[in-house]
Protein backbone atom coordinates (compact mmCIF):
# COMPACT_ATOMS: atom_id res chain seq x y z
CA UNK A 1 0.00 0.00 0.00
CA UNK A 2 1.71 3.17 -1.18
CA UNK A 3 -0.08 5.41 1.32
CA UNK A 4 1.00 3.32 4.35
CA UNK A 5 4.15 4.73 5.94
CA UNK A 6 4.95 1.40 7.59
CA UNK A 7 4.69 -0.41 4.24
CA UNK A 8 7.08 2.13 2.77
CA UNK A 9 9.48 1.61 5.69
CA UNK A 10 9.22 -2.16 5.22
CA UNK A 11 10.08 -1.79 1.53
CA UNK A 12 12.95 0.59 2.27
CA UNK A 13 11.17 3.46 0.47
CA UNK A 14 10.86 5.62 3.61
CA UNK A 15 13.60 6.35 6.07
CA UNK A 16 13.63 5.02 9.61
CA UNK A 17 16.30 4.36 12.19
CA UNK A 18 16.32 0.60 11.63
CA UNK A 19 17.75 -1.48 14.43
CA UNK A 20 16.86 -4.99 13.22
CA UNK A 21 15.67 -6.48 9.96
CA UNK A 22 14.70 -10.03 9.12
CA UNK A 23 13.20 -11.54 5.98
CA UNK A 24 9.67 -10.64 7.09
CA UNK A 25 10.06 -7.89 9.73
CA UNK A 26 11.66 -4.54 10.38
CA UNK A 27 12.32 -2.93 13.76
CA UNK A 28 13.04 0.75 14.11
CA UNK A 29 13.06 3.55 16.66
CA UNK A 30 9.74 5.33 17.16
CA UNK A 31 9.82 8.94 15.90
CA UNK A 32 7.58 10.04 18.80
CA UNK A 33 9.13 8.02 21.62
CA UNK A 34 7.55 7.61 25.04
CA UNK A 35 10.94 6.59 26.45
CA UNK A 36 14.51 6.40 25.19
CA UNK A 37 14.87 3.59 22.63
CA UNK A 38 11.07 3.18 22.24
CA UNK A 39 10.93 0.87 19.23
CA UNK A 40 8.43 -0.60 16.77
CA UNK A 41 8.44 -4.03 15.17
CA UNK A 42 6.38 -4.37 11.99
CA UNK A 43 5.75 -7.05 9.39
CA UNK A 44 7.08 -5.94 6.01
CA UNK A 45 3.81 -6.88 4.34
CA UNK A 46 0.67 -4.86 5.00
CA UNK A 47 -1.34 -6.40 7.82
CA UNK A 48 -3.65 -4.21 9.89
CA UNK A 49 -4.57 -6.40 12.87
CA UNK A 50 -3.01 -9.22 14.88
CA UNK A 51 -5.75 -11.63 13.77
CA UNK A 52 -4.70 -11.01 10.14
CA UNK A 53 -1.23 -12.53 10.63
CA UNK A 54 -0.63 -16.03 9.32
CA UNK A 55 1.12 -18.51 11.61
CA UNK A 56 4.58 -17.98 10.12
CA UNK A 57 4.33 -14.21 10.38
CA UNK A 58 3.09 -14.39 13.99
CA UNK A 59 6.24 -16.32 14.87
CA UNK A 60 8.50 -13.92 12.95
CA UNK A 61 6.97 -10.78 14.49
CA UNK A 62 7.25 -12.10 18.03
CA UNK A 63 10.76 -13.49 17.54
CA UNK A 64 11.81 -10.05 16.29
CA UNK A 65 10.05 -8.44 19.26
CA UNK A 66 11.96 -10.70 21.65
CA UNK A 67 15.25 -9.99 19.88
CA UNK A 68 14.72 -6.21 19.92
CA UNK A 69 13.84 -6.27 23.63
CA UNK A 70 17.05 -8.19 24.25
CA UNK A 71 19.06 -5.66 22.21
CA UNK A 72 17.51 -2.74 24.09
CA UNK A 73 18.16 -4.43 27.42
CA UNK A 74 21.83 -4.79 26.52
CA UNK A 75 22.18 -1.24 25.21
CA UNK A 76 20.19 0.62 27.83
CA UNK A 77 19.79 -1.60 30.90
CA UNK A 78 16.16 -0.55 31.60
CA UNK A 79 14.35 -1.81 34.67
CA UNK A 80 11.59 -3.37 32.55
CA UNK A 81 9.61 -3.07 29.31
CA UNK A 82 6.05 -2.39 28.33
CA UNK A 83 5.40 -4.34 25.15
CA UNK A 84 2.06 -3.93 23.46
CA UNK A 85 -0.11 -3.62 20.39
CA UNK A 86 -2.86 -1.08 19.81
CA UNK A 87 -5.00 -3.46 17.76
CA UNK A 88 -7.53 -1.29 15.94
CA UNK A 89 -8.58 2.33 15.93
CA UNK A 90 -10.63 2.08 19.16
CA UNK A 91 -7.48 0.84 20.91
CA UNK A 92 -5.48 3.86 19.75
CA UNK A 93 -3.90 2.38 16.62
CA UNK A 94 -2.95 5.49 14.65
CA UNK A 95 -1.37 3.75 11.66
CA UNK A 96 -3.46 0.92 10.21
CA UNK A 97 -0.48 -1.43 9.97
CA UNK A 98 0.27 -3.87 12.79
CA UNK A 99 3.11 -2.66 14.97
CA UNK A 100 4.44 -3.89 18.28
CA UNK A 101 5.60 -1.16 20.66
CA UNK A 102 8.60 -1.96 22.82
CA UNK A 103 8.93 0.74 25.46
CA UNK A 104 11.85 0.64 27.90
CA UNK A 105 10.67 1.37 31.43
CA UNK A 106 12.43 2.76 34.47
CA UNK A 107 11.43 2.93 38.11
CA UNK A 108 9.77 6.29 38.71
CA UNK A 109 9.08 7.00 35.01
CA UNK A 110 5.43 7.83 35.87
CA UNK A 111 4.12 5.30 33.34
CA UNK A 112 1.42 2.84 34.27
CA UNK A 113 0.81 -0.81 33.62
CA UNK A 114 -1.24 -2.16 30.73
CA UNK A 115 -4.09 -2.35 33.25
CA UNK A 116 -4.13 1.45 33.49
CA UNK A 117 -5.02 1.91 29.81
CA UNK A 118 -8.77 1.45 30.21
CA UNK A 119 -11.28 1.03 33.02
CA UNK A 120 -14.62 -0.39 31.97
CA UNK A 121 -15.36 -3.41 34.19
CA UNK A 122 -17.72 -6.03 32.76
CA UNK A 123 -21.29 -6.26 33.94
CA UNK A 124 -21.65 -10.01 33.34
CA UNK A 125 -20.17 -12.80 35.42
CA UNK A 126 -16.78 -14.13 34.34
CA UNK A 127 -18.26 -17.58 33.66
CA UNK A 128 -20.74 -16.06 31.18
CA UNK A 129 -17.93 -14.23 29.42
CA UNK A 130 -15.81 -17.38 29.18
CA UNK A 131 -18.75 -19.40 27.85
CA UNK A 132 -19.48 -16.79 25.17
CA UNK A 133 -15.84 -16.77 24.05
CA UNK A 134 -15.56 -20.58 23.95
CA UNK A 135 -18.71 -20.76 21.81
CA UNK A 136 -16.88 -18.93 19.01
CA UNK A 137 -13.93 -21.37 18.85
Amino acid sequence: MNDCIFCRIGLGEASAERILETEHTVAFLDINPKSIEHSQVIPKTHVERLADLDDELVADVFKATRDVASMLAGALKPDAFTIGINDGEAAGQEIAHLHVNIIPRFMGDRGGSIHSVVFKPPTERIQQTASRIRAVA
